[in-house]
C-alpha cells in the first residue's frame, strides 16, 4: 500500500484556507497512487487554537468546512486529519479518517498535555476509547501526539487489532526534540511491538515553531522514513515487510536546526501576519547582525531594512561594519544619527537633572530615541520591527523597556548569548556576511565611553550556564554552586533574573528554540519576595 504524509503548514483560524491546502494535498496524493493520506494534529483549524476552541462558533464553522472537505477529497482516497470536534458539552482535540464522501472513524485524544507550553486540559475533554480503522486490507490504529508519550493508548490500539500506528502530531521543535520523539517512539514499540507512522506539523505559530520533520520507524525501532526538517511537503511511502519505508533524510546539527527554526519563526510571522516586511536596528554588534541575516533569508533583501542610528559613542568600527553587512545582504540601508534629539532630551530635563552624575537614565534616554524612530519608520511604512536582544540579556534585564525592547517580534529571544556565536559562525560558512570583527570584539551597548557588556554582566560563558541551570532546569542557587560555580556570581545572576520579570512580561513574543523560554513557558510571578536560599 502506499501511503502519503501531509507534512503541513496550516495558519491558525485560517479554515478554508488551510481546507485548501489539504485539498491540494490529496489530490497530489491520490495522482501519485496513494491510498491513505495523513495529515498532523488540528490541521484544519491549525495549533494551538488556544482560546478559539472555547467558542461555539469555533466549532460549527469547523464542522461545516470538515463536511464540504469530505465531500470534495478524490474517491477511493482515505483521509486522516486533525480538526476540533464539539459533542454536547465536551469538546475534544480530534482526528477524522474521512473516505468517498463520509467520516469513516473518529478518534478523540486521549491523554492531553498540561506542561511547559501545553494547555489543553482547559480546552479539550480527553477521549477514552481507541480507534482503528482498514484501509486496503491494513488495521491502522490512530493516535494523536500526547497518546503515544503514555503507553495505555498504544495498548489498547493494539488490543483493539491494530496493526500499524498513525501519529498525527503538533509537536513544537526545541533543541533534542528530534532524538525524543525517537526516545519516545522506540519506547512504545519495544511494549507493543507495532510500527509506527509519525506525521508532524510544520510553520510558526507566534512563539512556537513546528519543524516536521515526519518519520516511520519498524516493529523493532528502525527508521524506515526521515521526512525534511521545516519543509512543507508531501512525502510518499510504501508499506510492505511489516513497515511503511521512503525516503531517509539527515537530521540536522545543533546550530542548523536553531537557525532553521529561526527563520521559519520570522518568516510564518511576518507572513501570516500580512506585514510587507521588517525593519532592523543595525548596531555593528553581533546580535543585530545575526537578526538582520535571519530576516534576510526568512524574506529576501527586497522586503528588509536596516537602520543605524549612531551616537557620539558609537564607534567607527560599528558604523563600518553595519554598512559592510547591510550591503552584502543586500538590503535598504538608512543612518540616522541620534545626538541632535539627544542633546534635545537633555536640553530639556536640565532643570530637573541639575548637578545630578551621569548614569543609567542617559544611557537608556538614547536607546528610546532609538526605538522611537524605528517605530516612526514601522507606523509610516507597515514593517514590523525586529528586536535584537537575546536570551540571556532579556534574563539578566539588560534592556531598556521602550527602547532597544520595542518591536514586534524578537527573534533571538530565546537564544543565548553563546549560541548567538555559534550560529553567526555556522551562517557564514554559508557565505560569509557578518564581519569577523562582529563576531570577534567585545560586546558593547555603546551608551557611554570605553562600554563593555562585563562592566555590568559575568562572562556571558558563566552567565549563560547559570541561566540554563536556574531558569531552564530549575535548579536551585545552591546546586549551581554546588556544580562550581563561584557563589558571588550565581547570587548576582539569580538577582538580576527575579527582579527582571517585569520587563520580559512587557517584552515582545519571540521564537521558541529550547525546553523553557521566557514567555508562555515560565510563569513567574512579577510581585514575589520568595528568594531562593544559598
Amino acid at each position: 500500500m502506499k501511503l502519503a504524509l501531509a507534512q503541513f503548514n496550516p495558519t491558525v483560524g485560517d479554515l478554508e484556507g488551510n481546507a485548501a491546502r489539504i485539498l491540494e494535498l490529496a489530490r497530489e496524493a491520490h495522482a501519485a497512487g496513494a491510498a491513505l493520506l495523513v495529515a498532523p494534529e488540528l490541521a484544519l483549524c491549525g495549533y494551538p487554537p488556544e482560546d478559539l476552541a472555547l467558542r461555539e462558533d469555533f466549532y460549527a464553522e469547523n464542522a461545516r468546512v470538515l463536511d464540504d472537505l469530505a465531500a470534495r477529497l478524490p474517491l477511493g482516497l482515505a483521509v486522516v486529519l486533525g480538526h476540533p470536534l464539539r459533542e454536547g458539552a465536551s469538546r475534544y482535540n480530534a482526528a477524522s479518517v474521512l473516505r468517498d464522501g463520509q467520516v469513516m472513524a473518529v478518534h478523540r485524544k486521549q491523554r492531553l498535555p498540561n506542561h511547559s507550553v501545553f494547555d489543553e486540559l482547559r480546552t479539550f475533554t480527553p477521549g477514552e476509547t481507541p480507534t482503528v480503522f482498514e484501509c486496503a486490507g491494513l488495521a491502522c490504529g490512530l493516535l494523536i501526539c500526547e497518546d503515544l508519550w503514555h503507553p495505555e493508548p498504544v495498548a489498547q490500539a493494539r488490543a483493539a487489532g491494530a496493526q500499524l500506528l498513525l501519529v498525527l502530531n503538533a509537536s513544537p521543535f526545541h533543541k533534542g526534540k528530534p532524538a525524543e520523539r525517537y526516545e519516545v517512539a522506540r519506547s512504545r514499540i519495544a511494549e507493543a511491538g507495532l510500527p509506527v507512522v509519525y506525521v508532524n506539523l510544520v510553520g510558526g505559530q507566534d512563539e512556537l515553531v513546528f519543524d516536521g520533520g515526519s518519520f516511520a520507524l519498524d516493529a523493532q525501532g528502525t527508521v524506515t522514513a526521515q521526512l525534511p526538517f521545516f519543509t512543507e511537503g508531501l512525502s510518499l511511502l510504501e508499506y510492505r515487510d511489516g513497515a511503511a519505508r521512503g525516503e531517509i533524510q539527515p537530521l540536522p546539527g545543533l546550530e542548523e536546526s536553531v537557525y532553521q527554526a529561526l527563520v521559519l519563526g520570522v518568516r510564518d510571522y511576518v507572513g501570516k501576519n500580512g506585514f510587507p516586511g521588517a525593519i532592523v536596528g543595525l548596531s555593528g554588534g553581533i546580535d543585530s547582525a545575526l537578526t538582520l541575516t535571519i530576516a534576510v533569508d526568512a524574506l529576501s533583501p527586497q522586503r528588509v531594512e536596516a537602520v543605524m542610528m549612531p551616537s557620539q559613542y558609537t564607534a567607527d568600527m560599528s558604523r563600518e561594519d553595519a554598512e559592510a553587512l547591510a550591503r552584502r545582504l543586500g538590503v535598504t540601508y538608512r543612518v540616522i544619527p541620534i545626538k541632535p534629539m539627544y542633546d534635545s532630551f537633555l536640553a530639556a530635563l536640565a532643570d530637573a537633572f541639575d548637578n545630578l552624575p551621569y548614569d543609567v537614565t542617559e544611557e537608556n534616554i538614547q536607546a528610546r530615541i532609538r526605538g522611537v524612530l524605528l517605530m516612526a519608520l514601522s507606523n509610516k511604512f507597515g514593517k514590523l520591527v525586529l528586536t535584537t536582544g537575546n536570551k540571556s540579556e532579556m534574563a539578566a534585564g539588560y534592556a531598556t523597556l521602550y527602547g532597544d525592547m520595542a518591536g514586534g517580534f524578537a527573534v533571538l529571544k530565546d537564544v543565548a548569548k553563546t549560541l548567538v556565536y555559534r550560529l553567526a559562525c555556522w551562517r557564514n560558512q554559508r557565505d560569509s556576511v557578518i564581519p569577523t570583527r562582529t563576531i570577534v570584539r567585545a560586546p558593547s551597548a555603546e551608551l557611554k565611553p570605553n562600554q563593555t557588556d562585563q562592566d555590568s554582566l559575568p562572562p556571558y560563558e558563566d552567565l549563560d550556564a547559570i541561566m540554563e541551570r536556574y531558569m531552564e532546569l530549575d535548579q536551585s542557587p545552591r546546586e549551581i554552586v554546588a556544580a562550581g560555580f563561584p557563589e558571588d556570581v550565581v547570587r548576582k545572576v539569580v538577582r538580576l533574573i527575579d527582579t527582571s520579570e517585569y520587563k520580559r512580561r512587557q517584552s515582545a513574543p519571540g521564537v521558541r528554540v529550547t525546553k523553557r523560554a521566557f514567555g508562555r513557558d515560565r510563569r513567574y510571578p512579577i510581585t514575589n519576595r520568595y528568594r531562593a536560599p544559598f
